[in-house]
């Protein structure tokens, strides 16, 4: 565990951070406006608390008191989600899963929906976790930016591994060993986010498109083209293209990508970068194809059945949302216990006919059949293994690399 170094935000990741919450993954529509309302909680003033000077030196792990797990006394659990994260019963009036697990273990779940942005929530805890207090919170669930953050700081707990059986055995390969938390010793995926190229077959005429390639020189989709305001999934898609692995690329390697972006911008083959605003123009076939987030597509697809998706050759970028024990949460063991919950199958599988987003369990398929055969076949749900193989995920960046980076980036879109 390294010592965490003070690093303020540079005025480009404030910018992309605002990005975020306006359109882009901050705003995420999922059933219900998912994680909507959230974007005027987090304040100018919220944001220059990020930005200001630096956060206190976290302890190196082992130092200092160590937190103290009341589980074994205290039947009860403190767990902070994003909106409409959770199964909900037909009535709106339970969330089954949540009732079924306390049922079992007698563990009583506090399950509040309390996180709107990655940004807005960190700043909620950051006091306490800085002050090696306690946040009121035993289970949290954050991108995997900030959980990567919160690991370097010294503020989420190792986890037990022998009170995750299910969640060891079942959780699938490619989520396994991300560059911020190798073999997942302190988090857990709560699901996958991923990019993939979304078209409208009917404004492309019948076309497939399914590569970045053909989005930038095609020339019949001059004009209709969309690409992403969130830097990891334009940069990174293009990378790819490139034959570059996000997980391992250098300076000039971004640098070549965002001059290939630069081409698609002068030649106006790109008609925009955008947050998650793109569907209504790809719905209408004023966008032809673009980047797009899968959830997304799930939703545009049930209404539309114009609206196709492609994983190209050269692979897709995915992110996730994870759970973590903040550091000092009383009630660690209760919450491995309900980490470990969330991977049994048939458990899995009906939180993953709710959020359709991506399931991170592995062999959930027949159990997710038995509640909705159609979702059960739909790989932006279940990947299968030759789509899981093209998952990659965008390495973990430095301060100054983050700080250069969205500089660049925000000068190409004109942000």
């Amino acid at each position: 565990m390294e010592q965490y170094e003070p690093d303020s935000l540079s005025a480009a990741q404030v910018a992309a951070i605002r990005r975020s919450l306006t359109s882009g993954r901050g705003a995420l529509t999922r059933r219900s406006m998912l994680r909507a309302g959230g974007v005027g909680a987090l304040t100018v003033g919220g944001l220059a608390s990020l930005s200001a000077c630096g956060i206190p030196p976290a302890r190196r792990e082992g130092q200092g008191p160590a937190s103290i797990d009341d589980s074994a006394k205290e039947k009860t659990l403190a767990f902070s989600n994003w909106t409409e994260y959770m199964d909900v019963s037909e009535d709106e009036k339970s969330r089954p899963t949540l009732e079924a697990f306390a049922k079992r273990t007698g563990i009583k779940v506090k399950y509040t929906e309390d996180i709107n942005d990655n940004v807005e929530f960190f700043g909620k805890i950051k006091p306490q976790l800085a002050a090696g207090q306690d946040t009121g919170r035993d289970l949290i669930c954050v991108t995997d930016w900030l959980a990567s953050r919160m690991i370097r700081l010294g503020w989420a707990q190792k986890l037990d591994a022998s009170n995750l059986p299910h969640a060891y055995a079942n959780l699938s390969a490619q989520f396994r060993t991300p560059d911020w938390d190798p073999g997942r010793a302190y988090s857990y995926p709560w699901t996958g986010i991923s990019t993939v190229i979304a078209y409208n077959v009917k404004a492309t005429g019948g076309k497939k498109v399914d590569s970045v390639t053909q989005l930038l020189d095609d020339p019949s989709l001059k004009g209709r083209v969309g690409f992403l305001t969130e830097m990891r999934d334009s940069v990174g898609m293009t990378l790819l293209d490139l034959g570059k692995d996000p997980g391992n690329f250098t300076d000039a390697d971004y640098d070549a990508a965002i001059g290939r972006l630069q081409k698609g911008v002068d030649k106006k083959q790109i008609r925009r970068f955008t947050g998650n605003d793109y569907t209504s123009d790809l719905d209408k076939g004023d966008i032809a194809a673009c980047l797009a987030w899968a959830g997304d597509v799930i939703q545009l697809q049930a209404d539309n059945p114009d609206i196709r998706f492609s994983i190209p050759s050269a692979g897709y970028i995915t992110s996730s949302d994870n759970l973590l024990v903040p550091a000092q949460s009383r009630h660690k063991t209760n919450a491995e216990k309900l980490i470990d919950y969330y991977y049994e199958l048939p458990v899995a599988a009906q939180l993953a006919a709710y959020i359709n987003y991506v399931c991170p369990v592995d062999g959930v398929k027949d159990e997710l059949s038995k509640i909705d055969p159609e979702l059960a076949n739909n790989t932006l749900i279940l990947p299968d293994k030759a789509m899981a193989k093209k998952s990659h995920a965008f390495r973990s960046l430095t301060s100054a690399e983050e700080t250069a980076y969205e500089e660049k980036f925000a000068k190409l879109i004109g942000a």
